[in-house]
């Protein structure tokens, strides 16, 4: 376990405690009074208690620019879950088109491991990728259609859109 300053720690705290306050919200999609503060007071304990638990972020990244970055990655997330989701339709629909299924293996520049698994998961999360293992720097992604293995391409294909706005926010 690493050693947290009351610095660290407060401000663990409070990131900790905004993001679960809106999971709270995001579940009771309620703005009464005493469902906030039950909220409130739910949501304290528990990021009081996960301070060692969860140190992804310091309240850093509450500054208006990364918080635009998220806003942008979500959209950028959102257009590559769409386009997938196309092209696997598209797949399913009309068998004769060829698939090409295999394992790539890339680097990335992503330095944390938060956003290494921000990133495995946005990979895996849009349809005909899958993150298969992350290894230091190096990602192995199942692809259901290889066009490289060359990792510098694959990292292009693949990784390139989502790493480009994480290692602005991380």
């Amino acid at each position: 376990m690493q050693n947290l300053t009351l610095t660290n720690k407060l401000s663990n705290f409070i990131v900790n405690w905004v993001f679960l306050m809106l999971v709270w919200i995001a579940f009771t999609s309620s703005f009464a009074t005493h469902e906030l503060i039950v909220g409130a007071l739910t949501t304290m304990v528990i990021s009081y208690l996960s301070i060692r638990l969860f140190t992804c972020c310091t309240i850093l990244i509450f500054c208006p620019v990364k918080i635009m970055y998220m806003i942008w990655y979500l959209v950028v997330f959102l257009i590559a879950l769409i386009n997938s989701n196309l092209d696997v339709a598209r797949r399913v629909l009309s068998p004769a088109l060829p698939i090409n299924p295999g394992i790539v293996k890339f680097k990335t520049k992503l330095t944390t491991n938060y956003s290494k698994m921000v990133l495995a998961n946005s990979i895996t999360l849009t349809p005909g990728t899958l993150t298969v293992d992350v290894v230091d720097d190096t990602f192995y992604v199942h692809w259901i259609d290889v066009k490289t293995t060359n990792p510098e391409e694959a990292y292009t294909e693949i990784a390139e859109r989502f790493e480009k706005i994480l290692l602005k926010i991380f």
